[in-house]
């Protein structure tokens, strides 16, 4: 998207909108009587339909405006709002996307049905009296635009013909705000109106006018008693120019020089918007930039503390002022590409609304820890999992109403969405307090597929884990919502590729609850660097709890069992220089780095460890991407390699042959 580029700038804006839009029709849909909320969309339609119009998106200013009909007539209180409107419209909202973007989707025959379906919700419930409002009388306002009003493509004389079209206008111009000829600007706007008009008007009407000019305008609306102020209140204190009912093109022309007035303290008007819009793409070349200069700082840097530069206090000096401008302006480009989970909880609103309905359930989606923050690439992958694990709580885990109540459960089904942070990784976590998952079944259809064997020991971990495999589900028919055992496979996977983890955990009876451990950020880590024999390796910074020495005594000592006490609790650990096969002589020294995910803990040995790293990561290549154990590469200062590990997965295999060790004892 450019400047030169007003359409895309208008599907931006347009989309956001109908996120607001859609946010308090969900809202609505709670309070049905809730007439802020009520006016709150008919805002947002009536905005939708006139920017459209505005930027040539006819069919969607078309659409829009019976949707914006609709809504009027609610607010008029000559329809009530219903659980039914709402629906439509939400269906509507869907299709007015369409438009906006142009897909298949936006057919002239999905318009017909919602609007057939529009037309039914309004005309099928009797009207709604409201005999505490007494009919208006009349409002008096005064209005000035900005200066720059005109310079930005608003016309007064349209404004001025919507407030006629409300009831009986008069109007007068005030001209006491005109500058000498000389010092008179032509592309600024320097009249103000007076309005008196007379009929049974909501002050919203009056508002919805403006509803574009609205934030940098002064908008005085004052309500008239009776037909004698009417009548008395256009009397002008200043020099104005009385504006007869004639077209909008006949338009009155000003004195050229007022007459000198008492001058009205001026409103200030709002500061000019302080943030920028940036397309995502700009973020991202940025950050691949910030990441090149940290590899070359981290090069400079070797070069100053050693080599041919290591006694130049000069290139010393240097080299420690570029890694701390390099640090900030990474942790700077951190903060820009950071969003709260807010943006993502709120997606699922409307998805939760949409499965009550289609499965008859009443469910209420609550949400926890929305400031908590985490990089966009990760939130804009971790939508699509969620979607899955959503569905599965709202169609396996809660129960019919009916059984709820028999189980001596509320009736409403609840799904708690919350998110926290842990160091680097950020926790989401979906829980339901439904039927739970039964173990029995699992481990039932696991050994129908041939998973596991008959009577094998396997951990409950373990057993939970199998619904994460391709293909499984204990679903007894399979429903437009699940039962193919497809969607929590693709959860695995993408979960693994962001290098998380899924914990999954479960009381039969009052619910499930699946957590999502997630890196804060894909981008640049800060990481342990550690040699094993020859090579060096990069272990997340976030992921390390301590260090240890392994004396050869107890290394000698440990062989067999691998496992260490730490503070009165037995530790399992992993040579690495086993794992990696390097043929290489231990050092007499070697170290324990102890590493966690969650509760589980694990030690790595190696032979050395160099010292913190700021790590640019970059993803292994496809002849290497089936290599679980590592989560990418990053590029030294020396200009070599070294492999990022993957804690999550070392856990889980030292995990592994723990408990092939204990079943073979």
């Amino acid at each position: 998207m450019t400047a030169s580029d007003p359409t895309a700038a208008f599907r931006v804006e347009a989309g956001e909108l109908l996120d607001q839009i859609e946010e308090a029709l969900l809202d609505l849909g709670h309070c049905l009587d809730d007439h802020d909320l009520i006016d709150a969309v008919f805002r947002g339609l009536h905005t939708l339909k006139g920017s459209g119009a505005m930027f040539g998106f006819d069919a969607l200013a078309g659409f829009t405006h019976h949707c914006e009909s609709a809504f009027d007539r609610v607010r008029k209180r000559l329809a009530p709002a219903t659980a039914e409107l709402v629906a439509v419209i939400l269906s509507a909202q869907d299709h007015m996307r369409a438009l906006l973007d142009g897909g298949a989707d936006a057919s002239e025959s999905v318009g017909a049905e919602i609007l057939a379906r529009l037309q039914m919700a309004i005309d099928g419930a009797p009207a709604v009296t409201d005999q505490a409002k007494p009919a208006r009388r009349g409002w008096r306002l005064t209005f000035r635009l900005p200066p720059e009003a005109m310079a930005n493509g608003s016309n007064p004389l349209m404004l001025l013909d919507e407030l006629r079209e409300l009831g009986d206008a008069r109007i007068v111009a005030l001209t006491d705000k005109i500058p000498p000829i000389d010092e008179l600007v032509p592309t600024e706007c320097h009249v103000g109106w007076a309005v008196e008009l007379c009929g049974d008007i909501r002050r919203s009407d009056i508002e919805d006018v403006f509803i574009f000019v609205m934030d940098d305008m002064l908008l005085e609306i004052e309500e008239l008693a009776d037909e004698g102020e009417a009548q008395a209140s256009l009397e002008p204190c200043a020099p104005a120019v009385p504006i007869d009912h004639a077209p909008c093109g006949d338009a009155p022309v000003a004195p050229a020089a007022p007459t000198a007035t008492t001058e009205e303290p001026a409103k200030a008007l709002p500061k000019a918007g302080e943030t920028v819009r940036v397309p995502a793409e700009r973020l991202d070349l940025l950050m691949d930039r910030v990441g090149e200069l940290v590899i070359v700082q981290s090069r400079l840097s070797q070069l100053a503390h050693g080599g041919a530069g290591g006694g130049n206090q000069v290139l010393h000096s240097i080299s420690e002022e570029i890694e701390r401008l390099a640090g900030e302006l990474r942790d700077t480009m951190m903060v820009l590409r950071m969003v709260p989970v807010a943006t993502l909880f709120g997606r699922f609103r409307r998805l939760v609304h949409d499965l009550a309905r289609d499965t008859g359930k009443t469910i209420e989606l609550t949400t926890e820890g929305e400031t908590t923050e985490v990089d966009k690439t990760v939130m804009e992958r971790l939508a699509d999992p969620m979607v899955h694990l959503i569905r599965n709580s709202c169609d396996h885990g809660l129960e019919p109403a009916a059984e709820r109540v028999a189980a001596g459960k509320p009736a409403i089904g609840q799904v708690r969405l919350s998110a926290k942070q842990a160091g680097g990784e950020v926790i989401i976590a979906i829980r339901d307090d439904g039927r739970g998952i039964d173990r029995d079944r699992v481990r039932a259809k696991a050994e129908a597929q041939g998973l596991i064997q008959p009577g094998q020991a396997v951990s409950e971990h373990d057993v939970l884990q199998m619904i994460f495999h391709p293909g499984f589900s204990t679903a007894e028919q399979v429903t437009n919502l699940s039962g193919r055992g497809v969607g929590m496979d693709v959860v695995k996977r993408t979960i693994e590729s962001l290098r998380g983890t899924i914990d999954v955990t479960t009381v039969p009876g009052q619910g499930s609850t699946i957590s999502l451990r997630i890196p804060l950020t894909l981008a640049i880590i800060d990481g342990l660097l550690v040699r094993v024999g020859t090579a060096r390796y990069v272990i997340p910074l976030s992921a390390v709890e301590e260090c240890i020495e392994l004396s050869p005594e107890e290394d000698r000592r440990s062989h067999g069992r691998s496992l260490i006490t730490l503070r009165d609790r037995l530790v399992p650990f992993m040579r690495l220089r086993d794992m990696f096969e390097t043929r290489t002589e231990p050092d007499p020294h070697q170290k324990i780095v102890i590493i966690s995910t969650g509760a589980d803990r694990v030690g790595l040995v190696v032979d050395q460890i160099i010292g913190s790293h700021q790590t640019v990561i970059k993803p292994m290549s496809p002849v290497h991407c089936d290599v679980t154990i590592f989560a990418g590469a990053t590029i030294l200062g020396d200009g070599n390699v070294a492999l990022i590990l993957d804690v999550a997965q070392l856990v889980a295999l030292c995990q592994h042959r723990e408990e092939r060790r204990r079943a073979a004892a």
